[in-house]
């Protein structure tokens, strides 16, 4: 699951800059690109982006529409853990689309329900009981933030206090293992860089 989970915030962050790059073409930074694009452009690009999310969702998905963190948590306390598996590939395409066309949304909603869908999917294909799905689940929550911002202790600490609201030991390693493996892959293909760099005063 972390290797999963590693490999789908790499792939999340490289849609999001191939569909920025192709909403805001130029040869800046894509501020500078976005600031030199023609105001209608800049207007017309997240409705077009909001366009093709939204029915994306509404056919394929609707789980997968909101925030992404309540949904993974509803999932866990009504559905014993259970997610479909085409919520990871819906809700990775969407997010890209609607941050690469100019969405006002983050990384961090999509990433966990995405690492928690393919937890659960992990679990289902194997047939876990549901309570160890829901470990499986906060497994891929705790992977998608350790790789998609190079955090794994947070990641770890995020999936236990609030996606399953337990410190179980017994819960407690594998989410740590799953955190430092999705760490792992990330740092193989991007490095290991700090996602937020906080200036000196």
């Amino acid at each position: 699951i972390g290797v999963l989970a590693g490999f789908a915030a790499i792939g999340i962050r490289f849609l999001i800059e191939e569909i920025s790059a192709l909403s805001f073409a130029g040869d800046g930074t894509l501020l500078d690109n976005i600031i030199n694009t023609p105001w209608y452009i800049t207007i017309l690009v997240p409705v077009i982006g909001a366009a093709i999310v939204g029915p994306l969702i509404y056919f394929l998905a609707p789980e997968a529409k909101g925030h992404g963190v309540p949904e993974v948590m509803q999932a866990i306390l009504l559905k014993g853990g259970k997610i479909r598996p085409r919520v990871a590939i819906v809700k990775a395409l969407a997010s890209a689309i609607t941050i690469g066309t100019g969405g006002s949304v983050g990384r961090e909603g999509p990433i966990i329900q995405i690492g928690s869908s393919l937890g659960s999917t992990v679990g289902q294909f194997f047939k876990i009981p549901s309570k160890r799905l829901k470990t499986l689940v906060g497994c891929g929550a705790a992977a998608g933030i350790a790789a998609a911002f190079n955090a794994p202790i947070a990641g770890a600490l995020f999936a236990v206090e609030i996606i399953l609201m337990d410190f179980a030991v017994a819960q407690f390693s594998p989410i740590v293992i799953s955190a430092v493996m999705a760490t792992v892959i990330s740092h193989s293909f991007e490095g290991n860089l700090a996602t937020f760099n906080v200036p000196p005063y």
